[in-house]
């Protein structure tokens, strides 16, 4: 829910400043995010209670998910920057994904 939140507030703010395109653009960004989170803790929640080395995998894999969400960003960037505007979209994707990345530690614990 406080991932969604976020996306809802910069997409609010972008469809006041940049119009339909940043609306757009910040929720693909936010969208993409949030996919990205939730696919890495359903891939550390097993590794949870595992041996250190078991654990490091998980969280390693998680990690690289979120990596490769970022070269998706940069890919959709660059395919979509005549259309929807760049830095709203890297607004949704950082902000909704620090956001539930802290909030991952509390969930997790």
């Amino acid at each position: 829910m406080i991932g969604a939140g976020v996306e809802l507030a910069v997409a609010l703010v972008a469809l006041v400043v940049a119009g339909l395109s940043g609306l757009a653009a910040a929720l693909i960004g936010g969208a993409l995010a949030t996919a990205a989170q939730v696919a890495a803790v359903a891939l550390l929640r097993p590794g949870m209670k595992a041996e250190t080395p078991e654990f490091v995998k998980h969280w390693v894999s998680g990690i690289g998910l979120r990596a490769g969400a970022a070269l998706v960003l940069v890919a959709l960037v660059f395919a979509t920057k005549a259309v929807l505007p760049p830095p709203w979209m890297v607004l949704g994707f950082f902000a909704v994904l620090l956001t539930l990345l802290y909030t991952e530690t509390r969930f997790l614990e």
